[in-house]
């Protein structure tokens, strides 16, 4: 529940930091709002106050065409409350009802569809279905605003198969029509770009040191103010490159990619690498209690992901017992070695590469190879492969390679690598604690112990 005196004193500050935590609907212009909207407060008795973006949609009110909430930070009230709704979540927004049906999605996560339909509407108050086409057409919004694409493009990029359904579906979600979004038609441009929001604060300098360390040449690009990458995507491949905006609270994001329809799985995995929908008011607020007072955090410090599991997973097998240094040197060997070429960049290499290879040229211990060699035929051999817990049984994977996977493949926040001996070294200066209170942040308890080696 929504506290009216918090809401009120919010709004009227205009902090950056609830942006995307509630949204204003104000009953005379039948508009809703971000707290950070430039426009005059209302008066309080014209104002409601919302949760999400979504239920305001659904209480009959229409976006603001100048703060835009469509770019407000994530806001995920009903976090918490079990990872069956968090990973629906996930595989919807990229694409997964697109793409299948909802008893296809229960199957995945091994539950009723039923049971989906009831978590949904418990939690978010509407139907997996609807949330869906919310969420496809608040990204149209997003792209009609930002980008000069077509509008038969960006009805295609945002999961639509028509341009009559897609115009039905955003006028009767948004109360508005793509035209009246957008003043002016422009050209089709492979490169996009689009500004993504983030609740402060955010260390950037933190995560762009620990990326750099990580750096793969040809496959990554960092600087001072940004990271870039390749990636492939479901058979379609492209790169990014996000710079960072401290003042505004965002990043500046070129995306190139040869699938339009692709773009909004990848805009959202974008987020979910740089972490920008993570609350680190709460998250630190709750790791304060629950540390001991002489523990020092470090302010802003996000969760750097990997682009995917699979990926993650090798780089987790690579990483055993050896320094970052050496880690990154064999993969920077693999990369090179297996992965697709364009020009000066590269690939990372697909399951089926690394599967039909011996990996001879990895200097490392034979056992390891093989290793390596068998969990890229489990990748291979496996359509559904976002449960890290099932590689248990493949020969030289243990546990910590499983979470290693999981936190940065998957940006898991629960993950405290105990046995990480980088953890193991920056706890011998700290007070004693138990890490199970501090659950469900404990992934960000590890980043902060590895801040301070």
């Amino acid at each position: 529940m929504l506290d009216v005196e918090i809401c009120k004193k919010a709004r009227h500050s205009r902090d950056p930091r609830f942006d995307g935590k509630f949204f204003i609907a104000v009953k005379t212009t039948g508009i809703y709002c971000r707290t950070t909207c430039p426009v005059h407060p209302p008066k309080e008795e014209n104002v409601t106050y919302f949760s999400t973006a979504m239920s305001a949609a659904q209480a009959g009110f229409r976006p603001c065409l100048r703060c835009r909430p469509d770019s407000a930070p994530g806001s995920a009230p009903w976090k918490g409350v079990g990872t069956t709704l968090d990973r629906a979540l996930h595989l919807i927004d990229q694409g997964a009802l697109q793409q299948g049906s909802l008893p296809q999605l229960a199957s995945r996560l091994g539950v009723s569809d039923r049971y989906i339909r009831k978590l949904f509407n418990q939690h978010l108050g509407v139907s997996p279905k609807a949330y869906a086409l919310y969420q496809q057409c608040l990204f149209a919004k997003k792209l009609l605003h930002q980008t000069q694409l077509p509008i038969t493009e960006i009805a295609l990029a945002s999961g639509f198969d028509s341009i009559r359904r897609f115009n039905d579906c955003f006028k009767s979600q948004l109360q508005l029509t793509p035209t009246q979004m957008r003043k002016q038609q422009g050209h089709s441009n492979s490169n996009i770009t689009l500004t993504l929001y983030y609740r402060p604060p955010f260390n950037w300098q933190k995560m762009q040191q620990f990326l750099s360390k990580r750096q793969i040449d040809g496959l990554e690009w960092v600087t001072a103010d940004s990271y870039g990458r390749t990636f492939f995507w479901q058979g379609c491949k492209g790169q990014f490159t996000a710079k960072h905006c401290d003042q505004k609270h965002c990043f500046e994001v070129d995306i190139e990619i040869d699938e339009i329809k692709y773009l909004k799985p990848v805009v959202n995995n974008i987020r979910r690498i740089l972490d920008l929908d993570a609350d680190l008011g709460q998250i630190e607020g709750d790791l304060k209690n629950a540390l001991p007072n002489e523990f020092t955090l470090v302010t802003g410090l996000r969760l750097p992901g990997i682009w995917s599991l699979f990926e993650a997973g090798v780089r987790a097998i690579l990483g055993q017992q050896v320094s970052v240094q050496a880690a990154k040197n064999l993969v920077t060997q693999l990369v090179h070695e297996l992965g697709e070429k364009h020009e000066e960049q590269a690939f990372f290499p697909t399951p089926k590469a690394m599967a039909t290879s011996d990996l001879a040229f990895l200097k490392m211990p034979t056992a390891r190879r093989q290793t390596l060699i068998r969990f890229a035929e489990h990748f291979s051999q496996n359509d559904v492969t976002d449960n890290a817990d099932d590689w248990l049984p493949i020969k030289g994977i243990g546990p910590w390679t499983v979470a290693y996977a999981k936190m940065r493949g998957q940006s898991d926040p629960d993950i405290f690598l105990a046995s990480d001996l980088g953890v193991i070294k920056a706890l011998k200066s700290q007070q004693a604690f138990d890490d199970k209170k501090i659950s469900p942040w404990r992934s960000y308890l590890t980043f902060q112990l590895w801040s301070q080696l």
